[in-house]
């Protein structure tokens, strides 16, 4: 019975029903199955299969949002409980659009991938300053997104890679880099350790840049 709870759980998050989601989400918890298995074999679960249909063009950036909406609301019941249990995210990651760029719809796409991967996501915003993206690996983060729509701003990424060096802390994090129009060239020519060209390979690009 445990399994079919969990199951339901799933399915609801990649139909992107956040009523049915909530509900399970609600039963398992009264029927005290574990909030990592919850959390890993339900919500996760769950986005991951979003991801892939996202990656094989069966879903499109709709019904990613409206999937990570029920994730996100059924995480609020999970939370106070994650946190009783001390259940530690898979890692602290960073994100944000690069300063003189106001784009967003990338960058949320992709933190909420990661949050439905079960990583802890510090969201920096839209125009992030250098200075931002070191603070956030000051504090922590072992990967960082950085976002540009335009070729414009895409340059700025260069900028805070090289004020990573100057704070010591370049070899301490990964970067990378994502946008419209950023390349994989690009992304070798700044010296960024890896490109995600949408946002379920963002998932597997932080799992493969640290073997996780």
């Amino acid at each position: 019975m445990n399994d079919e709870i969990l199951k339901e759980i799933k399915e609801s998050i990649i139909k992107g029903d956040t009523k049915k989601a909530k509900e399970s989400v609600e039963e398992a918890i009264k029927r005290n199955i574990p909030v990592n298995k919850i959390l890993n074999e339900g919500l996760i679960s769950g986005m991951m299969v979003v991801g892939e249909k996202f990656k094989n063009n069966e879903y499109y950036v709709p019904e990613v949002l409206i999937s990570a909406r029920a994730m996100n609301e059924s995480m609020t019941l999970l939370e106070p409980l994650i946190v009783k249990s001390g259940i530690k995210p898979i890692v602290k990651v960073a994100i944000g659009t690069v300063k003189g760029d106001l784009h967003d719809i990338g960058k949320n796409l992709v933190a909420m991938m990661w949050k439905g991967a079960g990583f802890e996501v510090e969201d920096l915003g839209i125009d992030v300053p250098p200075e931002k993206f070191v603070e956030a690996a000051e504090k922590g983060a072992k990967v960082i997104g950085l976002s540009a729509l335009l070729t414009t701003t895409m340059v700025v990424m260069k900028d805070v890679i090289e004020a990573l060096k100057s704070a010591g802390m370049r070899d301490k994090v990964k970067i990378i880099v994502g946008g419209a129009p950023v390349t994989q060239k690009f992304a070798e020519e700044i010296g960024a350790d890896g490109y995600a060209p949408d946002a379920a390979s963002a998932v597997d690009k932080v799992k493969e840049l640290l073997s996780i």
